[in-house]
């Protein structure tokens, strides 16, 4: 069974910085895909942040998000990362951790690529 930690969240003021983790089961890490990091706000759709490719590292992020958030990995610890830099108060949301059971084609941050997800960290962001 599949299962995916979030940790790392909380509350920050803007221009502070965060560092979340997900930890996977290590069937995950065992075959190719994608880990992926998405965040939902009150009363909003789910939008993609980041992800990276759990074989070749390639990554692909959110424009709202780009240059401030770095997404990373270390097989070793089946563990996926997002580092969130300059926060604003509008990255305040629910994030969460997913992983696709494969390959995942174009566009890298649709949800409906991810088959496994994990039950979320919240990020909130003071101004």
């Amino acid at each position: 069974q599949v299962q995916l930690v979030e940790s790392g969240g909380g509350s920050v003021q803007a221009g502070g910085s965060l560092r979340l983790s997900c930890a996977a089961s290590a069937s995950v890490y065992r075959s190719g895909g994608y880990m992926a990091w998405f965040r939902q706000a009150a009363g909003k759709e789910r939008e993609g942040v980041a992800a990276i490719g759990r074989i070749r590292g390639g990554t692909y992020y959110g424009d709202s998000v780009k240059g401030r958030v770095t997404i990373s990995q270390d097989s070793t610890v089946n563990t996926a990362y997002l580092q969130m830099n300059d926060l604003k108060p509008e990255d305040t949301a629910m994030y969460y951790c997913a992983a696709s059971s494969g390959a995942v084609g174009p566009p890298h941050l649709d949800p409906r690529n991810y088959d496994y997800w994990g039950q979320g960290t919240q990020v909130t962001v003071s101004s």
